[in-house]
């Protein structure tokens, strides 16, 4: 029981991390300046599926199966050296894709029409997205499918993870672009758009400064919840 709590500790703030990493990808979308790159695939998907020209599922159903086959591309990839343990992507993925048509539920009132708010709304996400994902890295664990095909890569081919990322990103982008054309004949650009771009930079930014700034987050993972603790001993933990 107790090495069973740390593990349900850890994953519960992974499960707060995925939450706020999920908001700020739903925050870019409601912006229609473009999505951040995870989505873009299924976010052309899930518009397709409203015209009838794919199956009518949503943006998290698509980013389940996105993640699916990712997962899939890894396993290609690394074969026999691909580790079990990495199959547990599966679980993280499909609780991110909940979380996602979560609150694109949540975000369904902020649909900015007018261009300063739909900068602000494109910010906004990019920031929240590189706050959680500085957690979800601090958290520890699986990583998410979107992350482990570059890590796959570089660990196959020997480049470095940065290069092996940028080029997983601009595949995928590629793709949305090119089902963008096959299912509406034109470029997405409420999907693939200067957002888009804007995502690609400033969320590994946002991601190094948070990073460097939590290191008490490690604290608070070595807590260990208990009847006998209440929130205001986790409050002093965190300021000590």
């Amino acid at each position: 029981r107790i090495r069973e709590i740390p593990f349900v500790w850890q994953h519960v703030l992974l499960l707060l991390s995925l939450f706020v990493m999920t908001f700020g990808v739903a925050l870019a979308i409601r912006s229609s300046l473009g999505s951040s790159v995870i989505s873009s695939i299924p976010m052309v998907m899930m518009l397709a599926g409203g015209e009838g020209l794919a199956p009518a599922l949503t943006i998290g159903d698509y980013t389940n199966i996105m993640n699916i086959i990712l997962v899939g591309v890894q396993i290609l990839i690394l074969r026999r050296r691909f580790e079990r343990v990495q199959l547990f992507q599966l679980i993280i993925g499909t609780v991110f894709g909940w979380l996602l048509d979560l609150n694109m539920y949540l975000t369904a009132p902020l649909t900015p029409s007018a261009l300063p708010g739909q900068i602000v709304a494109q910010v906004a996400g990019c920031v929240v997205l590189g706050i959680g994902i500085a957690f979800e890295i601090r958290c520890g664990s699986i990583t998410m499918p979107g992350e482990g095909v570059p890590a796959a890569s570089s660990k196959a081919s020997g480049t470095p993870f940065p290069k092996a990322k940028i080029w997983v990103d601009i595949t995928l982008v590629a793709i949305a672009v090119a089902l963008g054309y096959l299912f509406f004949g034109r470029w997405m650009a409420n999907v693939i758009g200067p957002g888009t771009l804007f995502a690609m930079i400033f969320v590994g930014m946002v991601v190094k400064v948070v990073g460097r700034r939590i290191g008490w987050f490690d604290r608070v993972l070595a807590y260990r919840p208990g009847f006998r603790r209440d929130i205001y001993g986790l409050a002093r933990l965190i300021k000590h």
